[in-house]
């Protein structure tokens, strides 16, 4: 039996090095997309909201022409829902952990309500993403990160990803997440995996998140000890969970 395609989706503000670690723990290939603006250019009257990158994930995956195993994480656990809820025959499964934001209880974390305000989102932006090269990835080794993913990481934090950010906090600006959720049941059309990192305060509580996964038919996976970039702190024990939920469908 073949192996069907990986396809792994970061989130905000990463490009595509971030699964670097995991990819390297993994025992398959895998194809990892850059949303536009996190680590690829802003297209021409791409508008960076949710629904915009709902749409081009979709169009990511129909281009692959079979279903996928869907992993995704931070913004891109996000997008995966929205796919698993909007188009599950692109699917054999997904994986995300940011399933929480759905939760009708949920509230921005304080990054994201700063970013959700005209003026003051800018000017944070322009601070996490401002300075040099050197600047950039050693806020990211700071924060965790091999000092080679986190630079080929900062390489990517442009002006094209700070439009991005401003533009897809706000079109999620609560009630849009509480109402993106009332389709949560529509994801359980195929096999889901919730994970839930116990040091990860971005996504939820642990009662939202476990509420949003229920409703998703999704099974919940605790990494305990571990927090929001997960697939770093500990990529073998990261991919043995992927490995061995994927071995159950």
């Amino acid at each position: 039996m073949t192996t069907p395609p990986t396809v792994l989706v970061h989130g905000n503000p990463e490009t595509p090095a971030l699964w670097d670690p995991l990819v390297a723990c993994l025992q398959r290939d895998v194809v990892r997309p850059a949303p536009p603006g996190f680590g690829a250019p802003l297209p021409a009257g791409f508008g960076a909201t949710m629904p915009d990158y709902r749409d081009w994930l979709i169009g990511e995956l129909e281009r692959i022409g079979e279903p996928v195993d869907l992993v995704g994480h931070d913004w891109g656990g996000a997008h995966v829902v929205t796919v698993a809820m909007a188009r599950p025959d692109l699917l054999r499964s997904w994986v995300s952990d940011a399933v929480g934001i759905f939760d009708a209880d949920y509230v921005w974390h304080d990054l994201a309500q700063a970013w959700q305000q005209p003026g003051v989102g800018e000017e944070s932006i322009a601070q996490m993403l401002g300075g040099s090269l050197a600047d950039k990835t050693a806020r990211l080794v700071s924060f965790g990160f091999p000092p080679d993913t986190a630079d080929q990481m900062a390489a990517g934090q442009d002006e094209d990803m700070g439009r991005a950010v401003l533009a897809l906090y706000r079109s999620a600006a609560q009630p849009a997440m509480a109402e993106a959720g009332r389709s949560l049941e529509a994801a359980a059309a195929r096999p889901g995996l919730a994970l839930l990192p116990s040091e990860d305060a971005f996504v939820g509580s642990d009662a939202q998140r476990r509420r949003a996964a229920g409703r998703a038919g999704a099974r919940v996976e605790v990494l305990d000890g571990l927090g929001h970039w997960w697939m770093v702190e500990d990529p073998q024990r990261s991919a043995a969970v992927l490995e061995r939920f994927w071995a159950t469908l």
